[in-house]
């Protein structure tokens, strides 16, 4: 017979705490660290592979620096290749163990220079990860008199090119970055706080000299920090200047492994308690508009 929920999270308890009952403090850390209704913010891991350059230091900070306050950066190099076994158990423990379920890992060798690895994980184990090749970056330093955005600000973000809804690889990458950058999930939205945008454009593919495969598809990452000003016009609604900020980076997709669909049928499901009950005899236009309906005898 199969344990139930309670016992194999008691079982779970116990094996943490060293096959004792936990003391009340690590009961209480536990229990916040358990799934809840609504999720906050998803925090990042930044790790550093076994060799990682000083350029791609400057990467996992920037990206420190977008994500704040919800990145960690570890500055020491790990022995760490993601895509085999040990490394992915080695990336669950750190995620665990710093309670983060985005991570990046940047790293620098001969057969692949300039990488960086995005990823999440789904009940502590890796859900899905893309390997990026970075061909072009321009950090923050290089923005130096450039506005930066507010800490904790969400980013509006664009995504311009046909393969994001026609290409199913792209379309599941598409979704890893919107997880990686939403920040804190919000019900209203104010528009002053709308103050950096992220547009991601995918251009034709061009010829990698040593490849014989089709060219790869670029992605080109532009960051504008936006500015809302009165319209000259005498329009109520404000008009939006942007101003390059940065980070810009370019990048091709070199590897990926995403989850299986079984395991993202049971990332994506939701509690009971907050799917809506569908109201009888009313519907909602494409306008907004709710319509109802009356039986009348």
């Amino acid at each position: 017979m199969a344990p139930t929920n309670q016992q194999a999270k008691s079982s779970r308890v116990k094996a943490i705490a060293g096959g004792k009952q936990p003391k009340a403090r690590v009961a209480r850390y536990l229990k916040s660290t358990e799934s809840q209704l609504v999720e906050g913010a998803k925090s990042a891991l930044l790790l550093k592979g076994i060799r990682c350059s000083d350029a791609m230091s400057t990467v996992l900070k920037d990206i420190r620096a977008v994500k704040a306050p919800y990145g960690k950066l570890l500055t020491k190099n790990n022995v760490i290749v993601p895509f085999d076994d040990e490394g992915q158990q080695s990336i669950e423990f750190l995620t665990t163990k710093n309670d983060c379920s985005l991570f990046a890992l940047a790293s620098h060798n001969k057969k692949r220079p300039n990488n960086l690895v995005l990823g999440r994980t789904f009940d502590r184990q890796i859900l899905d990860m893309a390997e990026l090749g970075l061909t072009y970056y321009k950090s923050l330093k290089d923005y130096g008199g450039a506005p930066k955005k507010r800490i904790g600000s969400k980013p509006m973000m664009l995504f311009v090119g046909d393969r994001w809804h026609l290409d199913h690889e792209y379309r599941k990458l598409q979704n890893l970055l919107l997880d990686f950058y939403r920040g804190d999930p919000v019900e209203k939205i104010v528009m002053s706080g709308l103050d950096h945008i992220m547009v991601f454009t995918i251009t034709d593919g061009v010829a990698v000299p040593g490849l014989d495969s089709e060219p790869l598809p670029a992605i080109h990452q532009r960051t504008y920090y936006s500015k809302l000003k009165k319209d000259p016009a005498g329009g109520k609604a404000p008009i939006p200047h942007l101003t390059a900020s940065g980070p810009d980076m370019d990048f091709r997709i070199r590897r990926t492994q995403y989850a299986s669909p079984d395991v993202w049928k049971a990332a994506m499901k939701q509690p009971t308690v907050l799917k809506k009950k569908a109201k009888k005899n009313q519907t909602t236009n494409m306008f907004g508009e709710t319509i109802g309906r009356l039986h009348l005898d």
